[in-house]
Parts: structure tokens; sequence; C-alpha cells
């Protein structure tokens, strides 16, 4: 049976077996023998890999028809693990129980971005991602502040996750080949159960923030500041890809009284 992958789903399949089994030795050995969830498998060129792991048990999430008929015919060590629906609509603990799990997978890049932050609304529950993803997508999320590749992404992400850009693969190991190369990255939860502020505050300070990243916060956070704060401290000075994870939580819990 041959699945002929769908642009409108973001599918671009992988053809090198090496990276495959790159990707399956970055992830972690934990304790307590958790599951597994790959997104967007495809015909299974990375699952193959994972099933061979007996330190987690792997399950599978795939939107499209015809790579699930395909993963149904050729893999039947997973029956009963493959899940015919929409990642980023699935309530993920109905799905997983309420047990640690890790996600992987090689994932659609037109949906990246938004499997990280709902990956974020689990964050107590998946202790380890290791995924592939657009090679600047993948270096926005381990970006160090001072670049303008460090944003959104990478402060919420690096608030409760320790991230590592692990290797970049070539365009040219997919079928077909994306017009971008790929960054496989890993990010292992820390050991912050929540932040010392307002964790609602936190995410709205740093998506401000960044919605006018030229901007000093004096400016861009405006509308959060209130009139007897002292803007003329100097991290209000500052543009927010100046800020690490700490720093914007020193901001939030400042502007906490007042919200």
């Amino acid at each position: 049976m041959y699945v002929k992958p769908k642009k409108h789903l973001g599918q671009h399949f992988i053809t090198d077996l090496n990276i495959c089994q790159k990707i399956t030795d970055g992830i972690p050995i934990l304790d307590g023998y958790p599951k597994l969830l790959e997104i967007g498998p495809g015909t299974g060129a990375l699952t193959q890999f994972l099933l061979k792991r007996n330190d987690f048990e792997t399950h599978v999430i795939e939107l499209d028809t015809e790579s699930v008929d395909y993963l149904n015919q050729n893999y039947a060590s997973l029956k009963g693990k493959i899940y015919a629906q929409d990642f980023l609509k699935t309530d993920l603990t109905d799905l997983m129980g309420e047990a640690p799990f890790i996600v992987a997978g090689n994932f659609p890049y037109n949906i990246s971005s938004q499997i990280l932050f709902k990956v974020l609304d689990y964050k107590n529950q998946v202790p380890v991602v290791l995924g592939m993803f657009q090679k600047e997508v993948a270096e926005r999320v381990a970006e160090k502040p001072g670049t303008k590749k460090y944003g959104i992404l990478s402060v919420l992400l690096q608030a409760y996750y320790d991230i590592e850009y692990l290797f970049t693969v070539s365009e040219k190991v997919f079928n077909p080949p994306p017009k971008v190369k790929s960054g496989v990255i890993r990010l292992i939860r820390n050991e912050k159960t929540q932040l010392d502020c307002d964790e609602k505050l936190f995410k709205i300070v740093v998506k401000t923030a960044f919605n006018q990243r030229r901007k000093t916060l004096r400016n861009s956070l405006k509308s959060l500041i209130p009139d007897h704060i002292d803007k003329s401290d100097e991290l209000f000075s500052l543009r927010p890809e100046r800020l690490g994870v700490d720093d914007f939580i020193e901001l939030t819990k400042r502007l906490m009284d007042t919200h």
C-alpha cells in the first residue's frame, strides 16, 4: 500500500532511517515505564524504531486516514494504540490517562508551534519532548536571550523545560523535500512545578512584550504598567529579547499586585 504525502497536512515523509534511529536514541530512559505519543507518524519511519524501545509504550496519533490504514496493516503491535484524530483538538488526558507521557515525532511544520503551545497545557504530565521541526522553529525554541530568534516560544517553553538543539537535517532526506532544513530538539522538564509568579499574567506579559518587540518594555507594556510604578527603572528601558526567563518572572511579580 502506497501512501501519498499530503501537502495540506504538511506531510514530508522521512526516507533516511539513520535519522529516525538518531531521534529515537535521543529519548532519555525515564523511571516508571512511561508512555510515548508520536504525533503524525505517517507510514511509520520513526515508529518502527520507537517500538524497539522497551522502556516506554508507544502510541501514535494521526489525522490522515490513509496513513492510519497503513499503520494498522503494517504494525500489529500498535493495535489499540493508533488514534485517528487531530492532536490539536484532542484531550490528551482522555487519550493517554493521567500518568506521564513523552511526546515525539517528525512534526507537521504547519502546526509545529501549535503543538508546542499544546504541550505547555500538559507540561506537568509531559517530562520529555523530542521532535523534528522546521530549522527556524527549532532554533527559535532553543535560542538564548539577546537575538532576533529569541521570542515568545523561547521564553514560555524555557520557563518549564531545559532545551537542547541536537542536530540539523537536510531537506534531501524527505519525500517530498521541504524547502527548508529541519532541526531536532529535545525538551526535558525542569524542576519548577510552577513559576514564582502569576503564570497567567506571565504569559500575557511575555506575549504583549514580544508582539511589539522593537519597543522598550516601557512602551510595549504601557497598558499593563500602573501609574504608581517607576517607569524609569532600567528594566523598563530594555527590549524583550534582552530578558531571560527569570527577568520576565521578576517583571511579572512587579505587576502582580495591580492585576
